[in-house]
C-alpha cells in the first residue's frame, strides 16, 4: 500500500489533501467524535449547544468557558503529517490543502494554501466594528473578551448554525475539481456539508488514511489505516 501510494505521488502533481481532526490528534489535540472525544464528555450543556451561534449571542461567558478551556490548545506544534503535506507543496504537487480543522497547524508547518472550511481560532474579530485580533485577545484575558470600540469578540470559526466561508468554499472546490489524485486522510467523512466536498472530485485516484472505516472506503483506490503522519512521512521524499 505504502508504495502504491508513493507512486501515485510520485506521478501527480495536481495533489490536493482534504483532511479532518484525526490530523491534528497526533500533535496532542482531542477529536470530538472518537469514544474519548469531546462530545463523549460531560458538561453544565451539551458541547454542541455551547459552540453554536445562539448559544455565544445570548451566553457569551459560559461559551467563553468552554472555549478557553476545550477548543484552544497553544502547546500543539505541528506533527509528521503536516510537516510531510507542505513538503508536498514545496514541490510544487500539491495544489492545497482543504481542512476541516480549526488549530492554524497547516499553516505553521509551512502550507500557503490552506482552505479552512470551519475558519481558524487563531483568527478573532470585533462583531461591532471588525477590527481583527490574533489569538492573544482570547489566551492573554478572562470574560467576553472586548474590543477597543466596546464590541464582544468573536472566533472566526464556523459555529453549529452558521454557514461557510463563501470565498472557501469556492476556492476548496476549485482545487478540489482541479485535481487527479486526491488524499484523504484523519477523518470519518460524517460530518457535512464538508464531507460533500469530495462529490467535486473529477480525477484519477482517490487514497484514504483513516484508521477507523468510512462510507467512502469503497470508492477509494487505496485505502491506509495506519497512523496518518506515519504514512505520509514515509511516502513523502
Amino acid at each position: 500500500m505504502y508504495e502504491e501510494l508513493k507512486k501515485i505521488i510520485e506521478d501527480s502533481h495536481k495533489i490536493v489533501f482534504f483532511g479532518g481532526a484525526g490530523v491534528s490528534t497526533e500533535s496532542g489535540i482531542p477529536d470530538f467524535r472518537s469514544v474519548d472525544g469531546l462530545y463523549h464528555q460531560k458538561y453544565k450543556y451539551p458541547p454542541e449547544t455551547i459552540l453554536s451561534h445562539s448559544f455565544f449571542m445570548t451566553k457569551p461567558q459560559d461559551f467563553y468557558d468552554f472555549y478557553r478551556e476545550k477548543m484552544i490548545c497553544t502547546s500543539a506544534k505541528p506533527n509528521k503529517a503536516h510537516l510531510a503535506l507542505a513538503k508536498l507543496e514545496e514541490q510544487g504537487k500539491l495544489l492545497g490543502v482543504v481542512t476541516q480543522n480549526i488549530d492554524g497547524l497547516h499553516q505553521a508547518a509551512g502550507s500557503k494554501r490552506v482552505y479552512e472550511l470551519h475558519g481558524s481560532v487563531m483568527r478573532n474579530y470585533c462583531m461591532k466594528c471588525h477590527h481583527f485580533y490574533d489569538l492573544s485577545i482570547i489566551t492573554e484575558t478572562t470574560g467576553i473578551p472586548r474590543c477597543k470600540c466596546g464590541g464582544i469578540i468573536k472566533p472566526d470559526v464556523v459555529l453549529y448554525e452558521e454557514g461557510l466561508d463563501d470565498e472557501t468554499v469556492t476556492g476548496a472546490v476549485k482545487a478540489i475539481s482541479r485535481a487527479d489524485v486526491l488524499i484523504v486522510g484523519g477523518t470519518s467523512l460524517n460530518v457535512y456539508p464538508a464531507a460533500g466536498f469530495l462529490n467535486y472530485f473529477n480525477g484519477n485516484k482517490i487514497v484514504l488514511i483513516n484508521k477507523s472505516e468510512t462510507n467512502f472506503d469503497r470508492h477509494a483506490d487505496v485505502v491506509i489505516r495506519d497512523p496518518i503522519g506515519e504514512v505520509l512521512s514515509q511516502v513523502v521524499e
